[in-house]
């Protein structure tokens, strides 16, 4: 077993023994070192997303000092939900390695597939609509007339 693999499994059982949260574990490791780790948080925190992958990529930002993680690996026991994906392709990670997939993680309970197959691209969720598109494309275009950092 890859011992960054063991790490992330450390992490999900730390959550699990202290009622943190499901069986979701993740490390980030850059040049061979461990530089973020994290582990479900949603029971401790009482917030949605604090998923083992976004605790993880938070862990890292702050250890780096950076929100760019290029160049780092992230091992999860399970496969990313859409949520973390998102953030795992927001900080530039490389590559992921995850244990379980989204069957396995539907078997124990947790409902990652009903994300996966009820968003598409095709078409936004009806509980969605553009409002006051003119006034917030103003803000838009304010900000791109300036010169703030790109990220």
């Amino acid at each position: 077993m890859s011992g960054f693999m063991k790490k992330a499994l450390e992490e999900a059982y730390e959550g699990i023994r202290n009622g943190h949260g499901g069986p979701f574990g993740c490390v980030i490791v850059k040049d061979g070192e461990v530089v973020g780790r994290g582990h479900n948080r949603v029971l401790q925190k009482h917030d949605p997303t604090c998923h083992g992958e976004m605790e993880a990529i938070r862990d890292a930002c702050a250890n780096l000092g950076t929100h760019d993680l290029s160049g780092c690996e992230l091992y999860t026991t399970a496969q990313p939900c859409p949520m973390c994906l998102g953030g795992i392709l927001w900080a530039n990670i490389s590559h992921v390695y995850y244990g379980c997939n989204i069957g396995d993680t539907d078997r124990i309970g947790f409902r990652d597939e009903k994300f996966y197959t009820n968003w598409d691209n095709s078409s936004d969720p009806s509980f969605m609509e553009e409002f006051e598109r003119g006034e917030c494309l103003k803000l838009f275009d304010d900000y791109a007339s300036g010169s703030a950092q790109r990220y």
